[in-house]
């Protein structure tokens, strides 16, 4: 349940075995660095918080799966895998600390995410993101997700645009 591969950087771990404090600390993390980099207010991480809460209430292991990122034991990133449909599931949380961004860890949890939907085999995946966030943009097309949807409107203290992002998993 706990990884350190060749992949992390020395100190950090990538595991997937939800202990208590993980969903607080995945909230938290999105609130401030949400609130820091594009300033968003508190609804942001009471809207984090409400999904990771229906996560946690419903989870099934088979179907969905978290992953944290640690360094030193401290959450610095996290993604995950939501069960929508037998045939569909939506990738969220996706978050990396700008301590540990550049160093190809999102690729490699996105990666990780996208390995779990076809072991478990679903053949969509799906996600919203925000139309300002060109590097995980980026990081997801060049996985092959394309752009199906687009709205703008006003959430988390600003005036946003969401966009939803779908993959066909091939078998």
């Amino acid at each position: 349940m706990v990884t350190s591969p060749s992949t992390l950087p020395a100190g950090c771990t990538l595991r997937w075995d939800l202990r208590p404090g993980d969903m607080g600390a995945v909230t938290r993390l999105h609130g401030i660095l949400y609130a820091r980099e594009y300033g968003y207010d508190c609804t942001f991480e009471a809207y984090v918080a409400s999904g990771l809460a229906e996560f946690a209430l419903s989870y099934h292991p088979g179907q969905s799966c978290l992953w944290v990122l640690e360094r030193e034991k401290e959450i610095v990133g996290s993604v995950g895998i939501v069960h929508r449909t037998p045939q569909e599931a939506q990738l969220r949380w996706f978050l990396l600390h700008p301590q540990i961004r550049g160093l190809g860890l999102g690729r490699t949890l996105v990666e990780k995410a996208l390995q779990f939907c076809r072991e478990k085999g679903y053949s969509r995946v799906f996600l919203w993101t925000l139309k300002h966030l060109c590097i995980a943009t980026h990081l997801y097309t060049a996985r092959g997700f394309c752009k199906t949807e687009e709205k703008c409107h006003l959430l988390w203290g600003k005036t946003i645009t969401e966009e939803r992002y779908d993959l066909t998993l091939k078998p």
